[in-house]
């Protein structure tokens, strides 16, 4: 028997959202315990087939009792668009502006999600509309910004009097954000503020306002839940974006890897409250890259130089265990035959979820990844399989990304 016809018997065809919503209720059930967190992969941003995928996912989900979904996008951005779901009154223009980070509100697909969940949430109770956040740390491919935003957050929301003497000088120590944005110092160690004293100043306020908040919580949260968790995340934040400023003027062996590794550690950090915080309403859904979901350990080719460090999928599954579940996906058009895109392919007539342990029982050993379709698809491999508990492959696509940046 070919390959492709074992890889057929074992193929949930989604041919329809009524076949993808069985299929993955079965994959499911199968759990020993009810997923707290589903997490569904694509292998690049702006493929207009993986969002389209993903809210036809949580429509079928919030009928399953599904009240959050998570994006790939700044935790403190995606507030203005989790206002608007909600009901608040804004442009609907200026919220995909403003309310994604990265330039993903002008992926395809997003500004109908934020279309149905407002429409979904009208003149529903609190504890029945979907929630929106985002799960990303505050940081681009060119740097991350001043941490004076997330210290002030955290200092302004306690007391005067619960405040540590140490923040009493944070302004000057943060100084001209400038200073924490020069571009150079994403390759040039000598070029970050990571190493000065003011950081290492910095890092103890933080510490000392995070230590504040904690004991302060008892008396500050009954009265405003909302504001105290955004001060808690300020708080996370702040001392997430000084490690990480740090970690830039470092001149040690590993140094884009460690970079990687702390963002991941951050978005992995964000998940873990939101699911704190919504574990009375429902389980969620996220949505980000397959190499930020997979419970395996990333890896990224930089020239001869290759680096790894584990995702924040990686990270959450050990604390979730098996109520973590890791949907990859994937596509290509005019795959080659002999790579497993190419059998996946074969096997599938519009999209196919397969069972990754049955499907790594089927496949030759000698298997490999096909081509990218487009610059920055990274193609699932055989390994990338270990880390995760099904796939979904798209035939259904021309392949083709939008331009959103």
């Amino acid at each position: 028997m070919s390959t492709a016809a074992s890889l057929r018997g074992i193929a949930r065809q989604l041919d329809d959202p009524a076949s993808q919503g069985r299929a993955v209720d079965e994959l499911l059930a199968e759990r020993s315990e009810p997923p707290a967190l589903l997490a569904l992969g694509e292998p690049t941003h702006g493929i207009e087939v993986f969002p389209a995928l993903r809210n036809e996912l949580l429509g079928h989900l919030v009928h399953r009792g599904y009240r959050s979904i998570v994006l790939e996008t700044d935790v403190f951005a995606a507030s203005l668009v989790d206002d608007y779901v909600r009901g608040a009154t804004a442009d609907l223009d200026a919220v995909l502006a403003t309310g994604f980070s990265h330039g993903f509100g002008a992926v395809p697909g997003n500004r109908e999600l934020v279309q149905w969940l407002r429409a979904h949430n009208a003149g529903r109770a609190p504890r029945d509309r979907v929630r929106f956040h985002g799960f990303d740390a505050p940081v681009e491919s060119s740097g991350a910004p001043s941490p004076r935003r997330a210290l002030s957050g955290v200092r302004d929301h306690l007391p005067v009097a619960l405040r540590p003497e140490s923040a009493s000088d944070l302004d000057a120590l943060c100084g001209d954000d400038a200073d924490w944005t020069n571009p150079a110092a994403m390759y040039d160690p000598a070029a970050s503020i990571g190493g000065s004293d003011r950081v290492r100043a910095l890092r103890v306020v933080a510490d000392d306002l995070a230590s504040a908040l904690r004991r302060a919580a008892p008396a500050l949260r009954p009265p405003d839940p909302a504001g105290h968790a955004r001060a808690v995340a300020h708080a996370r934040t702040a001392q997430g974006l000084l490690r990480y400023h740090a970690a830039m003027a470092s001149t040690a062996p590993g140094r884009i890897a460690t970079l990687l590794g702390l963002r991941a550690e951050m978005m992995a950090d964000n998940l873990l409250a939101i699911l704190d915080e919504e574990q009375r309403r429902g389980p969620s859904l996220v949505f980000a890259h397959n190499g930020h979901l997979q419970r395996a350990t990333s890896h990224l080719s930089l020239g001869e130089e290759e680096v790894s460090w584990g995702s924040a999928g990686a990270i959450v599954a050990l604390t979730l265990g098996e109520r973590y579940v890791f949907l990859a996906t994937d596509a290509a058009p005019d795959s080659d035959p002999g790579t497993l895109q190419g059998v996946l392919a074969e096997a599938t007539t519009r999209r196919a979820l397969f069972p990754a342990p049955a499907l790594r029982a089927a496949l030759p050993p000698s298997i490999c990844a096909g081509e990218p379709i487009v610059p920055g698809h990274v193609p699932l491999t055989p390994a990338d399989l270990e880390g995760a508990d099904a796939v979904v492959f798209v035939a259904d696509t021309d392949g083709k990304r939008h331009r959103y940046w």
